[in-house]
């Protein structure tokens, strides 16, 4: 059997952990704990180490799935959980365009851990405010060669879409070599 490392990263509330949470077979292990800056009081809780998950594809393929924290205090998680990685999705909240100079600045910092394929991921395109996945492009300077694609972290469907594209380019890597 083989399996494959995947990271899901994004700044903080970006939605990687409900991406894991909705297409793992598994309780996702999770590290969450509650909210202590004002700052970030957008939400409940936070991932302060990393959050893990599995789907199993069939019977000679099974991917893990590791979610980082999205603040810049628990970077140093980051090039820990991308040891082994054989691809990584970026997380963007489509609608905080304060968030996407981190973003990119995150895509960056993991491209430098790993030469490995990846994806973005433009989540919450159900909120009536979600910049598109075209206007995003154009935001985060991105190349038309990079997979950019359309999520709803808490779509099981949409997600397996994601994760299904990033998968065929794992794949695609490992041909070649």
């Amino acid at each position: 059997m083989q399996t494959v490392k995947m990271v899901v990263t994004g700044p903080f509330s970006a939605g990687k952990t409900a991406f894991i949470r909705s297409v793992s077979e598994i309780d996702v292990v999770s590290t969450e704990r509650k909210i202590s800056t004002e700052a970030e009081r957008i939400k409940e809780t936070t991932t302060v180490a990393m959050d893990f998950g599995r789907i199993t594809v069939d019977d000679d393929l099974v991917l893990y799935l590791f979610g980082t924290p999205g603040q810049k205090r628990f970077d140093f998680m980051w090039e820990i959980l991308s040891e082994g990685m054989l691809g990584f999705i970026v997380m963007v909240d489509s609608t905080r365009p304060e968030t996407f100079r981190e973003a990119k600045g995150i895509l960056q910092t993991f491209r430098a851990y790993a030469p490995t394929p990846y994806v973005v991921a433009a989540n919450k395109q159900d909120i009536k405010d979600a910049w598109t996945v075209d206007d995003l492009r154009i935001a985060l300077k991105l190349d038309s060669s990079i997979k950019m694609l359309p999520c709803v972290a808490s779509d099981r469907e949409s997600v397996k879409k994601v994760l299904l594209e990033l998968l065929f380019s794992i794949l695609e890597e490992m041909e070649k070599k």
